[in-house]
């Protein structure tokens, strides 16, 4: 009775062992850091001005603004799907964007140094000037997104 039971096991390791040698492993896709600089902003244009910061059910009314930079990509590929981190503070020092660290995003980031626009909705309450520290952006060597999501919502918009 244990006989079979062993066996089991050890024919199951091996075709284990086996399959990591025969299937095929995908390449690993390292996160890459690129540099922002040069920051600064202004409000939006009014074309794309329209927007509302919203919590659950309850809307507030926001301000537009869209902060420029550079973005400096220091490696020889083009980086994807850069996510772009930073801290927003307004005239009194208080987070204007309230434990949210993720400001948005860059679709691609070639090699060298390049321009850069982000849109953010702050709440009208907020005081300006604004304050924007700690921005940094980190991608991927290949893209994570489907190309055609980003041509969906370029339409929409």
């Amino acid at each position: 009775m244990r006989l079979p039971s062993l066996m089991v096991i050890f024919i199951a390791s091996i075709i284990s062992v086996f399959t990591w040698f025969i299937s095929p492993t995908p390449y690993a896709i390292a996160l890459t850091q690129v540099k922002l600089f040069d920051l600064s902003y202004h409000e939006c244009p009014p074309e794309i001005a329209k927007g509302a910061v919203t919590s659950g059910r309850n809307t507030m009314a926001a301000n537009c603004f869209l902060i420029t930079g550079k973005a400096s990509n220091s490696t020889n590929q083009t980086v994807y799907d850069a996510d772009i981190f930073g801290r927003i503070y307004d005239a009194n020092n208080d987070p204007a964007m309230q434990n949210r660290n993720r400001l948005g995003s860059i679709a691609e980031v070639p090699p060298g140094i390049h321009d850069f626009e982000l849109r953010v909705s702050i709440p009208a309450n907020q005081p300006t000037p604004l304050k924007l520290k700690k921005f940094k952006a980190a991608g991927f060597s290949s893209s994570v997104r489907p190309k055609n999501l980003y041509l969906n919502l370029e339409a929409e918009h």
